[in-house]
């Protein structure tokens, strides 16, 4: 049955190539994304998202295509473009209806379509069925068939790729659901997990996101209520999880292109059918607050060091969403950085895996290289990258002014017993 099935998949993303170059362990697959710029980079063997190793990638027999009307060729697409959120907070559906008219023009008949982005419990059948048919022509469930398939893979995350991760797969009738746990069952080794219906695959896959959310802003809010009773948050969780079912998490800055936007989706989903949010959109307002909270605590200290904001320079190291990936989407760190820029102050942005040009597009802020930066005021270790790990207590000693200051180390990475003297230490 799978012998002679040519693979697209639509969308060549942090997502998507990933699972292009998996399902081409196995099978002929077409590449398709409408950024021409994307393709000639894929073409050329070149990367930016760093989601497939060198080895893997040389691999690879691909074809990398802007074309649509390439995506006739294939029997199984995978639309894996990504989400999105507008400026009040609301799902944005530009991409994934692009590209649903997209396929709807260009398959062929008794295609299976799947998706693996990220949407609100309804939209694949209610947005991107009608799509399919209006501009294919064809009837769902008789001419063609629609499956969801959630992505989980994390940006950076090596160990639990693709093809290690159990995969839920829904289909629009069972024999959907069972043909699509076929298809991605020949190539991943985590399993499968078939899901009773679509709708309940997608809420999955929204609720998976929105628990690490809601995690991290309880104990972010615990970072909140320590700093106003001086104590150390990082010592308040050592001693609770001393206790052996207590549910460890971080404080951090919850960014990333997919936890926020399940929040928003699934809240806005959810006031559709009268229901208010309150556990889900209260979680989401304290991880969107820490980005101001903790340029304002850097004011204050600044101040209590007879710093005058508008004279004080800081450096922040680090501007992608987590640790150690390229990816620029939604950053909590740009909250910092605009905050401080409002009370005057000098700002200087580094980060070693981020393309220049990403932060320009994305936020309009200048990234410099390591030996462009002055010594400042303070220091921000904002994203905790292997590079600033390794560096320990001693890169502050070229980063501040007179090798003293204020580091604020914000997932608490560096080692408190070994720091010196004259650096005053600020964690979450």
């Amino acid at each position: 049955m799978l012998r002679n099935l040519k693979i697209a998949v639509v969308g060549l993303g942090y997502v998507g190539l990933p699972v292009a170059v998996a399902f081409n362990q196995k099978y002929p697959v077409i590449g398709y994304d409408v950024n021409a710029e994307r393709i000639q980079a894929l073409t050329l063997g070149l990367d930016k998202t760093n989601e497939v190793s060198p080895e893997e990638f040389a691999k690879a027999t691909i074809v990398f295509t802007d074309d649509p009307s390439d995506l006739k060729e294939a029997g199984f697409i995978i639309i894996a473009v990504p989400s999105a959120i507008d400026g009040d907070k609301l799902p944005d559906l530009s991409a994934l209806q692009e590209a649903s008219k997209c396929v709807g023009k260009h398959m062929k008949k008794g295609a299976v379509v799947v998706y693996e982005s990220i949407v609100a419990p309804g939209m694949t059948e209610e947005i991107c069925i009608p799509l399919l048919e209006k501009y294919s022509g064809y009837e769902s469930g008789k001419e063609f068939f629609v499956g969801y398939s959630p992505a989980r893979m994390l940006p950076g995350d090596k160990k639990n790729s693709f093809t290690k991760m159990k995969k839920v797969v829904a289909g629009q009738n069972e024999e959907v659901t069972e043909f699509l746990a076929l298809v991605y069952g020949s190539i991943v080794g985590g399993g499968i997990h078939k899901a009773p219906s679509i709708r309940v695959a997608e809420t999955a896959k929204l609720i998976e996101n929105i628990q690490r959310d809601v995690n991290v802003a309880l104990i972010n809010e615990l970072a909140l209520i320590c700093e106003r009773l001086k104590i150390d948050t990082q010592e308040v969780l050592e001693t609770a999880g001393s206790k052996r079912d207590f549910v460890k998490a971080s404080p951090d800055l919850v960014g990333g292109q997919g936890i926020g936007l399940a929040s928003f989706y699934l809240a806005n989903k959810a006031e559709m059918v009268g229901h208010s949010s309150e556990v889900i959109l209260s979680g989401r307002a304290i991880n969107d607050g820490m980005g101001r909270f903790i340029a304002q605590s850097l004011i204050k200290k600044m101040i209590q060091n007879n710093i005058s904001p508008a004279e004080g320079c800081v450096t922040i190291l680090g501007l992608s969403f987590k640790e150690d990936v390229p990816d620029l989407r939604n950053s909590k760190v740009i909250d910092i950085v605009q905050e401080l820029k409002e009370y005057g102050m000098n700002v200087q942005l580094t980060d070693p895996y981020a393309a220049v040009g990403d932060a320009e597009s994305h936020y309009g802020s200048e990234i410099l290289s390591y030996q462009q930066l002055k010594p400042a005021h303070a220091v921000i270790l904002a994203v905790p990258h292997k590079l600033y790990k390794e560096g320990g207590w001693k890169q502050f000693e070229g980063l501040l002014i007179e090798q003293r200051g204020i580091v604020f180390d914000i997932k608490g990475a560096l080692d408190v017993k070994k720091k010196p003297e004259k650096i005053q230490l600020w964690r979450l």
